[in-house]
């Protein structure tokens, strides 16, 4: 059964509707129902606030990296481990082919259920996972493959476990060492881009949203907490963050914003998955003629670009 969010409860009622009427075989009802449902979908999602788009990019059926990898790759082939303590399941690798293209593809994964969730860590990496990550990205550059990078963590891992291992390091390590990696590397939020936790694995040459991800510094949660010591003031916060992928590519922070359908990317995964498809065969057409060095320095250039400062 498909999960509605608060805003949703008008649309599941006329789902709901539906389902009777086509239980009672009556068509022109089914018809006519079908048709408010489209006028109403259109109303609700025209005007989302920020915090309506985090809801959906948290949405329990929203496709996460597995998703996207089934639907976009072929003969894909899953990579484990960073060599030196252990495989996080919350980082997935896998090489495959996109069309007739050969890439890399690392991303974060939240997992679904109570037993693959707490296996994943719902989505928060450990520092091995970040390893795992680096590790599989210069695999990528010693045979000249393109990495596509799927973000979708609220966060990297906070636990003693992971400060004891490095977790600061591994983060640092990784915005270091992609920075300078001699192949294509393109980076789509998916859903929750959370923090340095995201950015562990976002320094690419091309960085896009999907249309209801979200990408900040801090979850509104944790912000209102901090700022007005009160978590439900978390709507205020996200309209505060600019945490949406239009204002996001407003201020020049991301390349592109990638559609999804109107209701949330959980209503038909396989036009997202075209979706990136699309982007990311063009992206790659637009990078793969430019050589190493110029792409090198054209990524960290754009690294420095971001934010603004002043000489006092």
């Amino acid at each position: 059964m498909a999960a509605y969010l608060d805003f949703e409860k008008s649309i599941q009622q006329i789902d709901d509707d539906i389902v009777n009427a086509q239980i009672k075989g009556d068509i022109d009802a089914v018809n006519i129902l079908k048709k408010n449902l489209e006028k109403e979908i259109a109303k609700v999602y025209k005007n989302l606030s920020d915090f309506q788009r985090l809801q959906l990019a948290r949405h329990p059926d929203r496709p996460y990296a597995l998703d996207y990898i089934e639907l976009l790759l072929s003969d894909a082939y899953e990579i484990h481990g960073d060599r030196t303590f252990r495989d996080d399941p919350s980082i997935v690798c896998f090489i495959g082919y996109l069309g007739g293209k050969k890439l890399m593809v690392i991303g974060e994964q939240k997992g679904r259920g109570t037993k693959d969730k707490i296996s994943r860590n719902f989505g928060m990496p450990h520092p091995e996972g970040y390893r795992k990550a680096l590790r599989v990205a210069r695999l990528a550059e010693k045979f000249g493959l393109p990495i596509l990078f799927l973000i979708d963590t609220p966060g990297a891992y906070p636990g003693i476990g992971a400060e004891e291992r490095g977790q600061s390091e591994a983060i640092a390590r990784n915005l270091y060492e992609l920075s300078a990696l001699e192949t294509i590397t393109l980076a789509v939020v998916i859903g929750e881009g959370g923090s340095g936790g995201a950015l562990a694995i976002g320094v690419a040459d091309r960085l896009a949203m999907m249309k209801n991800s979200v990408f900040s510094v801090i979850s509104p949660e944790g912000c209102a907490a901090i700022l007005w010591n009160d978590p439900t003031k978390s709507e205020q916060a996200a309209k505060a963050l600019k945490i949406t992928a239009d204002d996001l590519k407003s201020q020049g922070l991301i390349d592109a914003v990638i559609d999804e359908s109107i209701n949330g990317a959980h209503r038909n995964k396989e036009i997202a998955a075209k979706n990136i498809a699309t982007y990311v065969s063009k992206a790659l057409e637009e990078l793969e003629n430019i050589n190493k060095k110029e792409l090198v320095a054209h990524r960290i250039q754009k690294i420095f670009s971001l934010g603004a400062f002043e000489e006092a």
